[in-house]
C-alpha cells in the first residue's frame, strides 16, 4: 500500500467530512466507502493531466453514483484541477459544485450524473468511440451496488460484452447498503459476480479498502483479451468512521460540529 495514497485517502475523508457538513447534505457515508478506490485510482491508475483536462488520449472517469459527489470533487480538487477552496462552495446556491455530479464548469469530470443507471450506458458509448477511432484511452465507471437495480445498467453490460469492449472498466463500491436498507433485503444482487461473467465479463472481487490489491488489480487490464473488465469492490459503508460504519442512518443524515470532529480523529488514529 503506498503512503501517498494512504494519505490521499484520509484527505479525501476529511475534506468529505466538511464539505457536507457545511452544507448541511447527504451522502457522507456512501462518498466514504468509495474514497480508498477513487484515491488509488487518481494516485496509481488513470492516465490524466490536470493541466491538460481535455487531453483526447486521457483515460475517462465517470462516477455514475453521483450521490457521491463530494468524494470526486474532493479527489480533483487534491489533484489540481480546480482550487482546493472551491470545496467551501460545495452544494451552495450558484456554486458549480453541485450535490450531484456536474461537469458543466467543473474541470474533471466527464458526465453530469445523478440520475442512477446512467453512468454505464456513457461508459460503452466512450469506449466504444474509442474502439473505432484507434484511441488509446480506457473508460473507468463507479456504480454502486444499489444502482444495479437498474434496467439500463444490464442493457449495457450486455452491450459492451457483445462489442467485447476491453478498454471498459467497471467498478462496483458493494457496501451492501442502499438508500432504504440492505441491499439483500431490497433486491438480493447475488450470486453478482456469476451474472457479470453470463454477460461475457472477466470478473475479479477485492477488499476496495486495501489500495494494494486496488492496485495491482487495475494495474493489469484488461483482466481478460477482448473482455471488458469488472472489480467487485467490497467496501464498508462509513468506512473510516467508527459510528457511521455499516449503518443505514448516515445515508441521508448530515453531521454536526461535534460528529465532524470525533470523525476526523477516528480517520486520524486509523490506518
Amino acid at each position: 500500500m503506498s503512503n501517498d495514497c494512504s494519505t490521499l485517502a484520509r484527505q479525501l475523508r476529511i475534506h468529505v467530512l466538511n464539505m457536507i457538513h457545511r452544507a448541511k447534505a447527504s451522502h457522507v457515508a456512501t462518498c466514504l466507502s468509495m474514497v480508498d478506490l477513487l484515491a488509488v485510482l487518481y494516485g496509481k491508475i488513470l492516465r490524466v493531466d490536470a493541466s491538460r483536462s481535455q487531453w483526447p488520449e486521457r483515460d475517462h472517469f465517470i462516477l455514475s453514483k453521483g450521490h457521491g459527489a463530494a468524494a470526486l470533487y474532493a479527489v480533483l480538487a487534491e489533484q489540481g484541477f480546480f482550487p482546493k477552496e472551491w470545496l467551501n462552495s460545495y452544494c451552495r446556491e450558484g456554486s458549480v459544485l453541485a450535490g450531484h455530479v456536474v461537469h458543466n464548469g467543473v474541470p474533471g469530470v466527464e458526465a453530469s450524473t445523478g440520475s442512477l443507471g446512467h453512468g454505464l450506458p456513457i461508459a460503452c458509448g466512450l469506449a466504444l468511440a474509442g474502439k473505432r477511432d484507434g484511441r488509446s484511452y480506457r473508460v473507468f465507471v463507479l456504480l454502486s451496488d444499489g444502482e444495479l437495480d437498474e434496467g439500463s445498467n444490464w442493457e449495457a453490460i450486455l452491450f459492451a460484452g457483445h462489442h467485447r469492449l476491453d478498454n471498459l472498466v467497471a467498478i462496483v463500491d458493494y457496501n451492501k447498503i442502499q438508500s432504504f436498507g440492505a441491499v439483500r433485503e431490497v433486491l438480493d444482487l447475488e450470486p453478482l459476480a456469476d451474472k457479470w461473467r453470463a454477460f461475457r465479463w472477466a470478473v475479479r472481487e477485492l477488499d476496495g479498502h486495501n489500495h494494494q490489491q486496488i492496485e495491482e488489480d487495475l494495474g493489469c487490464l484488461p483482466f481478460e483479451e477482448h473482455k471488458p473488465s469488472v472489480l467487485i469492490a467490497h467496501t464498508i459503508k462509513g468506512k473510516g468512521v467508527a459510528f457511521m460504519e455499516n449503518s443505514l442512518l448516515w445515508h441521508y443524515k448530515s453531521p454536526d460540529e461535534q460528529q465532524v470532529q470525533r470523525a476526523i480523529t477516528d480517520i486520524n488514529c486509523g490506518p
